[in-house]
């Protein structure tokens, strides 16, 4: 990385002043949401629990995609994201031409939901690194495939999101800034999970590099010893929350913020947007 594209990497949004709430809407995952109960049943109660969207999973079945769009209108909880399925089971990165096509059919079902639903993004696990792909391959591969995606989600309107997670990609901050910025291309955004980076950095950090690239965020938090990471509520683990406010307002985020944790009962969904409410607040959460 030269010095010039190290310091377009670093630049984010001017600097602003973050008092008060951000201008950012709650989301939940539709897996939160009680899964013994119909579609419409199950959005009431994340529209109840005070969430004003709501990400999907692909949904290749059409009746079933047809439900949830009908859910989403009768009870006002819409559809921001669509979370891609094929992705770990099935990586673009991968080296075998029938496991890469079962990827790109999974995506194209992903960004057809997408429009179908009235959800302008998709969120993409861009690339898997293990034994058998190297961190080299992973980048090219995976760019490759996803630029023969673009012209599906410019015709449908849909962002492609990468997403950095717990795959041995994207591993930093800078590195995510350049895997988008290459694409060159309105479409392809970032999906930014504010818990996934705490195993080896500083989200905020990351939220001020990435900066405008940012198209979503996803909410969780980890509590680790002795080097396990322990899935907790928000505000139980090791993520600095009043930081994260800071950081957001600083770049100007006004995107969704989606909540991806264990699912629950009403009381349980509650609990959890009060939460939010605290973190989008720039408040210190209260744990009972």
């Amino acid at each position: 990385m030269t010095r010039r594209t190290f310091l377009a990497a670093s630049v984010a949004a001017p600097v602003l002043a973050a008092p008060g709430r951000l201008p950012i809407q709650k989301a939940v995952l539709l897996s939160m949401l009680p899964r013994s109960l119909p579609y419409l049943e199950r959005f009431r109660i994340g529209r109840d629990a005070g969430f004003e969207l709501i990400e999907c999973p692909t949904t290749p079945d059409r009746a079933e995609a047809e439900q949830i769009r009908d859910a989403s209108r009768k009870s006002g909880l819409k559809i921001h994201s669509v979370m891609n399925q094929a992705h770990w089971k099935f990586p673009l990165s991968s080296a075998d031409p029938a496991v890469v096509a079962e990827s790109r059919k999974g995506m194209e079902t992903s960004l057809e939901n997408a429009a179908y639903w009235g959800a302008d993004a998709v969120l993409l696990v861009p690339a898997v690194v293990n034994a058998q792909t190297s961190y080299r391959d992973a980048w090219i591969r995976s760019q490759e495939r996803i630029r023969e995606l673009v012209p599906l989600a410019a015709k449908l309107k849909v962002i492609i999101a990468v997403e950095e997670v717990w795959n041995k990609f994207l591993l930093s901050p800078l590195e995510f800034v350049r895997y988008v910025d290459d694409f060159h291309s309105p479409w392809v955004r970032a999906y930014f999970d504010v818990g996934n980076v705490v195993i080896s950095g500083y989200p905020q950090d990351w939220i001020r590099t990435l900066g405008k690239r940012i198209l979503k965020l996803h909410f969780k938090d980890f509590q680790f010893k002795d080097r396990v990471a322990k899935f907790v509520n928000l505000g139980e683990g090791e993520i600095d929350w009043l930081e994260i406010h800071k950081a957001l307002g600083e770049i100007g985020f006004q995107g969704p913020a989606t909540v991806e944790l264990t699912g629950g009962d009403a009381a349980y969904l509650k609990e959890v947007s009060r939460r939010v409410d605290r973190i989008l607040a720039g408040e210190k959460i209260e744990v009972s």
